[in-house]
């Protein structure tokens, strides 16, 4: 209950959100915020654990929407840049907060690798499948998983217009889309 306050209250006003605002929003008094957050960076910590837990389930089930594609690399790209688009929309502002300012520890980060350990296999296997991304498949998905995340949180969720979204949306679509094909 306080962290879905927490997470809409910080959606709205950011970090200026205060504990005594996420303590209203959860109609629980201040001291009950306290008995389980010391403070306003314990609650930012959380609620990015929770995020990464729901970022594995949700890119669970694209990496599933992506196997039950045929094999052509532009519809694959194309599952994976709108699915995880889709994913941040949700929670856009939160999301933003979260990969600016939420507290970076030893776990939290090795938790972002293991996330990425797992994906960068599920890549290079979808790149295998559409028989695309030249002869190293896992640095081809490594080089893919870590760019496409960096560009679509710093140029397409850099910027508050849908236009301007979208079109960065399909720039980047069009960019992993032309990956080479394998030769044999």
């Amino acid at each position: 209950m306080i962290l879905e306050a927490a997470a809409q209250v910080f959606q709205r006003e950011g970090l200026s959100a205060t504990t005594n605002r996420i303590a209203e929003r959860a109609g629980v008094s201040i001291g009950s915020v306290y008995q389980y957050f010391p403070n306003k960076r314990a609650i930012l910590h959380s609620l990015g654990e929770q995020h990464l837990q729901q970022l594995e389930s949700d890119l669970a089930g694209l990496l599933r929407d992506m196997s039950n594609l045929p094999p052509r690399w532009g519809d694959v790209v194309r599952v994976l840049v709108v699915g995880v688009l889709e994913v941040h929309r949700r929670h856009s502002g939160l999301h933003s907060l979260l990969f600016e300012h939420a507290p970076r520890t030893a776990e939290g980060v090795a938790r972002v690798r293991r996330l990425f350990d797992w994906l960068i296999p599920e890549i290079a296997h979808q790149l295998r499948r559409c028989s695309v991304g030249g002869p190293d498949h896992e640095l081809t998905a490594a080089l893919l998983a870590q760019g496409m995340d960096a560009q679509i949180h710093r140029v397409v969720l850099a910027c508050d217009d849908d236009d301007t979204r979208s079109e960065r949306t399909e720039a980047l679509i069009a960019l992993w889309s032309a990956l080479p094909a394998c030769r044999g």
